[in-house]
């Protein structure tokens, strides 16, 4: 299911799942709680990103290609950092670059965003995906200048200024039940070939 968070024309929030493209209906309920697609379609007056938050974290220097062309040694471990949830920013809305921490170099790098949907702690492996609600895209941005020279080794501050953190508007829900690829293998070796952490 693809969904959706908009503002209506009054300005209330609502969510909405896309039933054909350019078409969305009114869902009733919570994404993290029960829910239905209802047959009232959904008056859009703006779409929003696809969820608040309540956590952001990433993993850094996980893509083996990322590392070396930043001139970064491969981590044995993952590099795990957070970002503030007033890096959250919503689509198609300006990133605003910082002026009083002024920098030459903000980059931005297209990540794939796993949304959790549940309180979770210490999960095996095998049960991970049991605690994935689904998939959406953001956008880290980063200035590399207090991130890398000025920011104490710590990457927070380089990463954590306003709308430093755009999300799409869609959501994508989980399947519970994948299709299959058709070489399970070959798809298996495609889809680690680059990460330093798996």
């Amino acid at each position: 299911m693809k969904i959706i968070r908009y503002l209506d024309k009054s300005s209330q929030a609502h969510l909405a799942s896309e039933v054909a493209p350019g078409l969305h209906q009114v869902i009733r309920g919570d994404l993290f709680g029960p829910r239905e697609v209802t047959d009232e379609p959904a008056k859009i007056g703006q779409l929003l990103a696809t969820l608040v938050p309540a956590q952001i974290m990433g993993i850094g220097l996980n893509h083996r290609r990322h590392a070396a062309e930043s001139g970064a040694k491969e981590p044995v471990h993952p590099v795990l950092f957070f970002k503030g949830l007033n890096t959250l920013q919503h689509p198609g809305a300006p990133i605003v670059l910082p002026r009083k921490l002024a920098s030459a170099e903000v980059d931005y790098e297209c990540e794939l965003a796993v949304v959790i949907g549940g309180t979770c702690k210490n999960v095996p492996r095998k049960n991970a995906l049991d605690y994935v609600l689904g998939y959406t895209c953001a956008n880290d941005v980063s200035d590399r200048d207090w991130q890398l020279k000025f920011g104490g080794s710590q990457w927070c501050r380089g990463k954590t200024f306003d709308t430093f953190s755009p999300l799409v508007p869609y959501h994508h829900r989980r399947d519970p039940q994948p299709r299959r690829a058709q070489d399970p293998h070959r798809a298996q070796r495609r889809r680690h070939a680059g990460l330093a952490h798996q």
